[in-house]
């Protein structure tokens, strides 16, 4: 489109034009608008040595020739020299009327890496607002008289390249105010990341406005509407606007169908994936690793881990490479349904073809190492990340605290955490719940209170899950009023507290023989709108059958039947147990027969009460 400048009424632009300056001008004058830097400083920090010598010479030393910048920048940047420029430029020596002029130099070339670096060190580097750089902008474009609107086009794709989408989306609107039409690639910049920060409904309405300015759609502009339907979970309307992109037409491409196939099988739609999976290869487009990728992440997160196989020898005998993600998706299927040797032959076969395996690879498997009790091989994989240049990340030190945390190892995991902040990786919340678990289930509750201090005293907003372990640890050692301190702390950080938290405090009552207390938190989860779990109900029946009070612990059976919860093991051991110290021995084994009949297996704990109580 031809550019087309109007006058503008801003006061800024018009004392610009009244100080009569003009680039022919600018490119003549020994750079007195360049601020206090002389010619031979900037010549020297625009040039690399090899191509360009820099000038000994100072200001008042006529022999050195007046530089020609609109030259000089297109030649720098077509002999490569780019970071060259990038490097010596001393960037706060160019105002922000300079700089624009620059950019709308080097924006006329071929590669629009220089405009852009220059306009995102300008956004991050404070040198103007957005407005004050699009004004300049328009006025370099009238003082070299350009005919393309591209500078400000980069304005819009530098501000989209870091992720400030509001700012893109104010240009977007300047240049329509200014009656510019924004190039189609500017606005997919500003679609794409918009889609990316989810910032849905904004999306749709560019996407409107684009249509009402007639700014003509591409491919790529459909594919991201329809990566914004996926994400709406609007699948099937993903699936028809195919047929809206053929009616302007435009041939779907096989980016196209992995978005969709993508978004089914992150919402557990497998059957709707397989389907557009069929119907791309019956429109002759070629499935590709990212397609078959697509549907073996889905097939494993649903543990259909054969059927995950087998697609993924179909995708070999197709002769697609399959990437360390798509060994990854399977080693994490595996991993989860604690196949492991599965998952290690995967991890061989990736070697064995030459793919390296990654950190996440490694994570994994020393994930499902601690959870399948093997954590001495724990070490052996760290050994080996080091062999092949790996360093361990922060997900890596969580697994590893986690899991020595789990075995009560506290040593190991505190001196993991003292090398991980040695490393300088920043320790999450995560990583802290599990030291004051370890610390907890040592009775170490004072170091764990001074831990929790010094977390809060950081910054680090404590989760639910880190409340639930420090409550936990204080009512498994009999403190329930520092518990109860905590669920009030919890409140007062507006942090939610969960039916897990109930039921620890209601445990450490029950521990008490306070079981109508206990009760009385059953009452106050429902108050609360947290639904009572059948481990809630347990709490109390087990409770209330300790202290043989087996007529409230019936009640309270009578409850959780009526609330949908089926009798577990621990129901009927708790009842069971009150039934025996009762001396009611008759109806113990009648529940025994229930139990049975009910297809839960007595254990060891179920014959001890019979026998105890039965004498």
């Amino acid at each position: 489109m031809i550019f087309a400048v109007p006058r503008c009424s801003c006061q800024k632009m018009r004392n610009y034009r009244a100080s009569g300056f003009h680039y022919r001008t600018f490119k003549q004058r020994r750079l007195s608008n360049l601020g206090d830097v002389n010619q031979a400083q900037l010549y020297s920090r625009f040039c690399s040595i090899s191509q360009f010598e820099a000038s000994s010479q100072t200001l008042d030393q006529p022999s050195v020739p007046p530089l020609n910048i609109e030259e000089f920048l297109e030649k720098a940047v077509l002999d490569s020299q780019w970071h060259s420029i990038e490097q010596k430029l001393g960037f706060e020596c160019l105002d922000v009327r300079s700089l624009c002029l620059a950019v709308a130099v080097v924006c006329r070339l071929p590669l629009p890496q220089p405009a852009l670096l220059l306009l995102k060190r300008a956004l991050n580097g404070g040198v103007a607002t957005n407005q004050e750089l699009f004004d300049e902008l328009v006025l370099a474009h009238e003082s070299l008289s350009l005919s393309s609107s591209i500078a400000l086009d980069f304005l819009i794709r530098a501000c989209c390249g870091l992720k400030r989408a509001e700012d893109a989306l104010e240009c977007f609107y300047l240049m329509k105010d200014q009656g510019i039409l924004p190039k189609i690639e500017s606005c997919n910049d500003l679609l794409s990341v918009l889609s990316k920060l989810n910032k849905i409904d904004t999306a749709w309405a560019l996407y409107a406005e684009m249509f009402r300015l007639r700014i003509p759609s591409t491919v790529i502009t459909f594919n991201i509407m329809i990566n914004v339907l996926c994400k709406e979970g609007k699948l099937k309307k993903a699936k028809a606007f195919i047929g809206h992109m053929e009616g302007f037409g435009f041939k779907p491409t096989v980016v196209t169908f992995n978005t969709i196939i993508h978004g089914y099988c992150s919402r557990g739609k497998l059957e709707g994936a397989h389907e557009i999976f069929d119907t791309m290869k019956k429109k002759g487009i070629r499935p590709d690793s990212y397609s078959y990728g697509s549907l073996i992440s889905g097939l494993c997160k649903e543990g259909k881990l054969e059927e995950a196989s087998a697609l993924f020898g179909k995708m070999v005998d197709e002769r697609l490479v399959p990437t360390a993600v798509t060994y990854n998706m399977l080693i994490d299927g595996y991993c989860n349904k604690g196949n492991l040797t599965m998952a290690f032959l995967y991890r061989d076969e990736m070697v064995s073809k030459g793919i390296m395996p990654t950190v996440s690879t490694y994570n994994l498997l020393i994930h499902a190492l601690f959870m399948g009790g093997r954590a001495a091989e724990a070490d052996g994989f760290i050994k080996e990340m080091g062999e092949r240049g790996m360093a361990p990340d922060a997900i890596t030190y969580n697994i590893l605290i986690n899991g020595y945390c789990k075995e009560g190892n506290a040593k190991k995991a505190f001196d993991l955490h003292a090398e991980m902040l040695s490393k300088g990786i920043h320790s999450s919340a995560a990583t802290y719940t599990s030291l004051i678990y370890v610390l907890s289930k040592q009775k170490r509750m004072q170091e764990a209170d001074n831990l929790f201090k010094r977390i809060v005293g950081k910054g680090i907003f404590p989760d639910v899950i880190m409340f639930n372990a420090l409550i936990d640890g204080h009512c498994i050692n009999g403190n329930m009023a520092r518990a109860f301190m905590l669920l009030k702390e919890m409140d007062t950080r507006k942090v939610s507290p969960d039916e897990v938290t109930f039921n620890t405090l209601m445990q450490g009552l029950c521990r008490e023989g306070k079981i109508e207390e206990a009760r009385g938190l059953l009452n106050q989860m429902k108050d609360r709108g947290i639904k009572p779990d059948h481990i809630s109900y347990n709490t109390l029946i087990s409770g209330y059958s300790r202290k043989g009070e087996i007529k409230d612990a019936l009640t309270v059976r009578d409850e959780m039947l009526g609330k949908g919860f089926n009798p577990t093991l621990l129901t009927y051991n708790a009842l069971i147990q009150g039934l025996c110290k009762n001396k009611e021995g008759e109806h113990a084994e009648e529940l025994l027969k229930e139990m049975v009949s009910k297809g839960i297996t007595p254990d060891d704990s179920t014959y001890f009460f019979l026998i105890e109580g039965l004498g």
